[in-house]
This record gives C-alpha cells, structure tokens and sequence, in this order.
C-alpha cells in the first residue's frame, strides 16, 4: 500500500491513477480517499489523480493527539503529499473539511503565481460554521460531536451525522449512492473521527477572520456549492468576493456533498474550469 510520511512523521495513504498534470483530491469531514472515486474515473483520463484519507483516517496514521489535528497541520499534509510524490505544482480540489485545509493551503502557498504551489484551486461545499452568526455555535457543536463518538462510537453515531439535512437531497436523488456514502463513513475511525472533529473542526478560525489573508490567493479558484448547503451559502459568495477572479457554481436543488451527489454536473464543472486554466 502506497504512503507519503509528513514531516511530523504521519503516514498518509493514497491512490494515484493516470497520467498528466496532477489533481489532488482532499475529501470532506464524513468521507475518505474513497469519496472521490467518481473523479478519480472521470479526470484520470486526462490527468494524474491522485485521493488520500487524511490523518484520523484509515488507512493512513491515526496520531493520539487533538493537537495534531489542527487546521494549519492539516493544511500543511497537502504540501507534504506533493512534496512526498515530487510534485511542483498541482491542481488542488477540496471538499468541505478538505476545501478548508485546500483555502489554507492557497492563503500560504499559491499567493505568487510565478512560484505557487498550486496551479488552481477549488473549493467545494466550503465554510460551514465559518458565519459570524453561527462559528460559536459550530464550535459547541463539535466538541460535543467528539465527545459523542468517542462515548458511542463511529459506527453508531454515523447512522445520525450521516442523516444531516444537507445530506438528504443526495438520500432522495440516490439512494444506493447515499447509503454507500453511509456505510463507508460508519467505517471510520473511533478516535481518528473524535480526534478530527475535536482538534480541527472544533478549533479552526472562522474564514470571515480571514479575509485580509484570503484576498491575496493569486491563482485561479473555483468556489462550488448546493443551493440546500445552507451553512455554506454565505461562505461561498463571501469567498467569490474576496478571492480576485474566483469563479462561483451553485447546484440547484443539492446539499453538501456534491461531487458524490451530482457527480456528473461536478466533473463537467471542475473539467471546464480546469480547461480554462490551462489555456490561459
């Protein structure tokens, strides 16, 4: 099995499929390496694709401490499997937990587009919790999300987390799809999903603290969300505006998990913009 080690020694397990320029694929909060398995079939015809499970998530290292789950450590994995697979430079597409840590990784590494690390950027189903209104909420929430899991364990809380509102435009329109999605996250990790949901989610700063840091992404971005992703509705228009040239794509009658739940309008999406990028 293939692992990249980062420089604080954890390993990450990924996948890589075809040829070309590189796309990595950084998965959501409730997924794995295995969400992006539709684009990993769609783009590898035409570029290197490459998914991997994030620490916490089998079966890459599970470290012990919420400390090492942080949004900077997360972010900085991203620098750390292009590093570890010799990659300059990369597409870097991201979905919710994963468009968080892919923001990070742009506010650092792709504000100077002569030597950024990443030749695009997208952003999918990015910013809940982010909102004034709700980050205090948010945060609340997922320490108790923590707390829960480690008590019931993952298997049992994923039957609820799963059921989310922002999930249930997928349960209708897919219902094989969705219960797949269901049952993989009930195999997650105990305290590697505890662990996440205490040192990343329950800690990250809300991107409307940001803004100053956001503005200076120097790269092409895609900002995608489903018009029923209530919490990431504002987020999204906020990140178009403040990142200069940002695209935005909104799905209709869609929830959270779009490149799962309308996987078709996803690779078409993500193909024109990237398409667009590499004939600039």
């Amino acid at each position: 099995m293939p692992y990249i080690k980062t420089d604080d020694g954890v390993q990450l397990y990924y996948e890589s499929v075809g040829e070309g320029t590189p796309i990595l694929f950084v998965h959501e909060y409730a997924g794995d390496h295995r969400s992006w398995e539709p684009q990993m079939r769609y783009f590898a015809r035409n570029f290197r694709c490459i998914a991997y499970s994030a620490r916490g998530y089998t079966p890459s290292d599970i470290p012990t401490s919420a400390d090492d789950y942080s949004q900077h450590r997360v972010s900085e994995d991203i620098r750390c499997m292009l590093d570890g697979l010799n990659i300059r430079q990369a597409h870097v597409v991201g979905l919710s937990m994963g468009a968080f840590a892919t923001l990070h990784f742009g506010m650092r590494y792709a504000t100077d587009p002569a030597n950024s690390r990443a030749l695009s950027l997208t952003l999918a189903g990015c910013g809940t919790g982010s909102h004034p209104s709700a980050y205090e909420g948010f945060q609340k929430e997922s320490l108790a999300l923590a707390d829960r899991i480690q008590a019931e364990g993952m298997a049992e809380v994923a039957k609820t987390y799963s059921q989310a509102p922002a999930r249930l435009a997928f349960k209708r329109k897919d219902p094989r799809g969705y219960e797949e999605f269901a049952r993989m996250m009930g195999e997650h990790s105990t305290p590697g999903s505890s662990l996440t949901a205490r040192g990343y989610q329950g800690r990250r700063p809300s991107l409307y603290a940001l803004t100053d840091q956001i503005a200076r992404v120097a790269v092409p971005t895609l900002v995608l969300t489903g018009d029923e992703d209530e919490p990431c509705l504002e987020p999204s228009l906020m990140l178009k505006r403040t990142i200069p040239g940002a695209a935005l794509g909104i799905f209709p009658a869609s929830g959270h998990g779009i490149n799962l739940e309308e996987p078709a309008l996803f690779n078409q999406m993500l193909s024109d913009f990237l398409m667009r990028v590499t004939v600039r």
